[in-house]
């Protein structure tokens, strides 16, 4: 059993008040193949079998990484799947001598699916479990508890984050009611030859496993991860490409006014004044330059005298 006897008693829907103790020890083979035919949603909404997720039909070893997130509008869930993604590539993932998966699955309807993966940059495949069946049978819990530290996979801070969940929330209109239960939270799961190996539950909303621990449960712990790109990097970005694009805006209204003025008939009129002005100045400079040979010549002729 995933929840200790000395848990908090649970609330009328379900969820754990105060302080949670869990174990993460892994499910047995009994428990998988209770869950083995349990379905999950992908982006079209098309069932499959979460046995299908992390078995194969060949005979080479396979090592796969489930990871159970929250709502799809979760603020903490997407920052951990930004730096997981960037800390872990599909290319590390290939380097490997096992071949190795990463799967994401959300509690949200899969109408939602193609958003998150925009969202969070997301490479690996993504799919939804509604019914929430896998996340008790698998002995994850729900709860709004915190948790007392901001993890190390959050760039952004916790008001950040919130007000990030509630402009996607809006921006999804009626999808705002698809993102699914507030209240549950996930865990990390990875299985190799279908058995899981190794298991993380969540303990409160923020509590991911830490990146590099996962780096180290999937063989890469002797890789130098990449360095993901900071927000003060994208703002940087942006402005620098604002500024060009104001630039080359400018100049082609500068070109497009020039072509207007000498299209127009008032244009050609200004033309006309600003070629006739030319070449009086192309005169004038003339004249000068002829005076001054001819004084010079004077000059040089008193002085043989």
């Amino acid at each position: 059993m995933a929840v200790d006897t000395t848990t908090p008693p649970k609330g009328p829907t379900g969820e754990i008040k105060g302080d949670i103790k869990l174990n993460d020890n892994p499910p047995t083979k009994k428990d998988l193949d209770k869950v083995a035919e349990l379905p999950v949603l992908d982006v079209n909404g098309k069932p499959h079998a979460f046995r299908s997720l992390y078995t194969s039909d060949s005979n080479e070893p396979l090592r796969v990484l489930i990871i159970f997130i929250r709502h799809f509008f979760c603020g903490n869930c997407q920052e951990y799947l930004r730096s997981l993604s960037t800390s872990i590539t599909p290319g590390a993932l290939n380097s490997l001598s096992t071949s190795t998966k990463v799967i994401v699955i959300g509690c949200g309807q899969p109408d939602l699916i193609t958003m998150y993966a925009r969202e969070t940059e997301c490479p690996y495949p993504i799919y939804a479990d509604p019914s929430k069946k896998l996340y008790a049978q698998l002995g994850m819990i729900r709860t709004l508890e915190l948790g007392p530290r901001s993890p190390q996979y959050m760039q952004y801070s916790l008001p950040s984050a919130i007000v990030r969940a509630i402009y996607q929330n809006l921006k999804a209109g009626r999808g705002a009611f698809k993102g699914g239960d507030y209240w549950q939270v996930g865990g990390e799961f990875l299985l190799e030859d279908g058995q899981v190996s190794w298991c993380h539950r969540m303990r409160n909303t923020r509590d991911h496993t830490e990146i590099p621990e996962i780096r180290r449960q999937v063989g890469l712990d002797g890789a130098k991860p990449p360095l993901r790109k900071t927000f003060s990097s994208g703002i940087r970005r942006s402005s620098s490409q604002l500024q060009r694009r104001l630039s080359d805006r400018r100049k082609s209204w500068s070109r497009s006014r020039d072509r207007t003025e000498k299209s127009s008939p008032e244009g050609s009129m200004m033309e006309k004044v600003k070629e006739d002005t030319r070449e009086e100045e192309a005169s004038e400079r003339s004249r000068k330059e002829e005076s001054k040979i001819h004084g010079a010549a004077s000059t040089n002729n008193g002085s043989k005298t």
